[in-house]
């Protein structure tokens, strides 16, 4: 199989990288893996120390039974909020994985892709991701863009690198965040120690999130946050360096909040793009999810 690696998964250890796709293998046996020659990237045999670039193709031999990479189509409901011949917008509820991963193939975005239109989704980044432009965490909710075909794959590739789209998200935010507009701009990148987290760092890459109040509370703070960068957990990130992290993101030091939910209470809401080989411009916007709704009732009863 392959896995072709972007600007969100880049700048982490060759060794580090399998050891998180594979988690029940120990990093000493992946070593010997790439030390044998069973790891190659770009068609070149590395050291597991060789650091990832965006663009990077990691060709390698299965590491696990091959029957567990096997990825079946499965009839899992899917929320279509628009779509023509060459991609659809995916409304993603919160608590779904995006792809699979070699320790889990059912029950994700792709599986149900793959029920709904067979081979007709693009295979740039591999079977594990067919179809997958960009990414969304698994407990955060909303609107993902989906390829049928290389061409437009290609095409949506190059709108999101140059920051042609807008991406908006809807989120509540630990404690009383102290400007109604900001803008932050600190570099991300990976932690040092912590290779699956992200982090505020002088060595990581320009990123950029606007950050508006929509509405106070005593101890929360309901936010719109539009993205002009698209690092790896950014919105996590950049509100977790401001002290005022996403409700319930237990990853980046939120703890878990009065309203329980699964984990962070951040929904993608809204996205203004151009249409694949066309001058249509797309507005989309969805409704609060119900995590979302349930935390906002509970804040704005107990101000009755």
């Amino acid at each position: 199989m392959f896995i072709i690696i972007d600007e969100n998964t880049e700048n982490i250890r060759l060794d580090i990288y399998l050891s998180e796709l594979y988690s029940d293998i120990s990093r000493s046996k992946v070593q010997s893996a790439i030390k044998s020659g069973k790891v190659k990237i770009n068609n070149e045999t590395k050291k597991s120390s060789y650091i990832l670039k965006d663009g990077d193709r990691i060709e390698f031999e299965n590491l696990v039974d091959e029957k567990n990479l096997k990825i079946e189509p499965e009839n899992i409901p899917l929320n279509i909020v628009w779509e023509d011949e060459n991609m659809a917008v995916i409304n993603k509820p919160s608590g779904m994985l995006t792809h699979p991963t070699p320790l889990e193939t059912s029950g994700t975005l792709v599986n149900a892709l793959l029920y709904k239109y067979g081979p007709n989704l693009s295979d740039i980044n591999g079977e594990f991701r067919r179809g997958i432009v960009h990414r969304l965490d698994r407990n955060t909710s909303g609107l993902l863009m989906i390829a049928k075909n290389n061409k437009t794959h290609e095409y949506l590739t190059d709108m999101i690198k140059n920051h042609n789209l807008t991406k908006k998200y809807r989120a509540v935010l630990k404690g009383n965040y102290p400007k109604n507009e900001d803008i932050i701009k600190e570099p991300i990148g990976r932690h040092k120690t912590q290779p699956h987290k992200m982090t505020v760092t002088p060595d990581g890459k320009e990123s950029t999130t606007i950050i508006k109040v929509l509405e106070r509370f005593t101890e929360a703070t309901y936010v719109e946050l539009t993205l002009i960068t698209g690092r790896t957990h950014q919105i996590r990130v950049h509100t977790s360096y401001k002290k005022h992290p996403v409700y319930n993101d237990t990853l980046y030091g939120a703890g878990t909040g009065k309203v329980k939910t699964d984990e962070q209470v951040l929904q993608s809401y809204y996205l203004k793009f151009a249409k694949p080989f066309s001058a249509e411009i797309i507005e989309l916007e969805i409704p609060p999810d119900e995590k979302l709704a349930k935390v906002l009732t509970y804040y704005r009863n107990r101000r009755v």
